[in-house]
């Protein structure tokens, strides 16, 4: 009888195994002809809780309790163009399986009165996505803004955040496009931080809302945190009512 031998590392990988017990790494995503990865198919997320609705429209309606514009609307597909973050507006944060380093997004959003979002470089990096249609004074709390640091003891924030440039925002209901290009924090072969990350440029609707901004720690709670130089892309899906659509990613050298 005749017997396949394997090598030891073709035996692990045989077995679904790598060193430490840990899976292996996904393998690279394919883009097109211009080096764009689609985001909007369920497999590149870690996980994609069932009841996101997919739909090829979406309206703006009342909320449970009747407050007028404050939910959105859509029929549910078997698949379609629009993710929807199901009938409550609050469902699990959507995040890559792949990690990224400097790149390149385009983001395509709809918002109900009010509700919030946001897109993060490495998870803990925020570019606020919120209904501040119509607002005077900006902060980086606002719909563009890289959001402040929080105050995890206390509560609030300690800072502002860097509000975007001018208020590019759309009212409740219509498609509004941002984009981004993100390089990522730079470090020594000490694994010392030597440059901080940064937002090359940011447009929302066809504006710039930033440019050659550094981004010196992470956002939110996160600012904490150890940066890296990777990390998964994520879209904040947990605050409130929000549809995407036409979602990708660019790797750049």
């Amino acid at each position: 009888m005749m017997r396949t031998l394997l090598m030891p590392g073709a035996l692990l990988l045989a077995l679904g195994l790598v060193a430490g017990g840990q899976d292996p790494a996904p393998a690279p995503l394919a883009a097109d002809a211009h080096g764009w990865i689609d985001l909007m198919r369920p497999e590149v997320w870690r996980k994609v809780d069932e009841r996101w609705i997919f739909t090829d429209a979406v309206k703006l309606a009342p909320n449970a309790k009747g407050k007028a514009d404050a939910a959105l609307k859509g029929e549910r597909r078997a698949s379609g163009p629009i993710w929807l973050n199901g009938e409550t507006g609050r469902l699990p944060n959507l995040i890559t399986k792949e990690a990224f380093g400097d790149c390149e997004i385009h983001v395509e959003f709809l918002l109900a009165k009010g509700s919030n979002g946001g897109v993060k470089f490495h998870e803990v990096y925020e570019i606020q996505i919120l209904d501040s249609y119509g607002k005077k004074e900006l902060t980086g709390s606002d719909n563009g803004g890289i959001y402040p640091r929080a105050n995890l003891e206390k509560g609030g924030y300690l800072d502002k955040g860097i509000p975007p440039q001018v208020n590019a925002s759309k009212p409740p209901g219509e498609w509004q496009t941002l984009t981004a290009i993100w390089r990522s924090p730079r470090f020594n072969e000490k694994g010392e931080k030597i440059a901080h990350a940064m937002i090359v440029k940011a447009t929302l609707n066809g504006q710039v809302i930033h440019e050659n901004v550094e981004v010196k720690t992470p956002t939110g709670g996160n600012w904490m945190k150890k940066e890296t130089p990777t990390g998964s892309f994520m879209l904040q899906s947990d605050h409130g009512p929000i549809a995407w659509r036409n979602v990708k990613i660019r790797p750049l050298k």
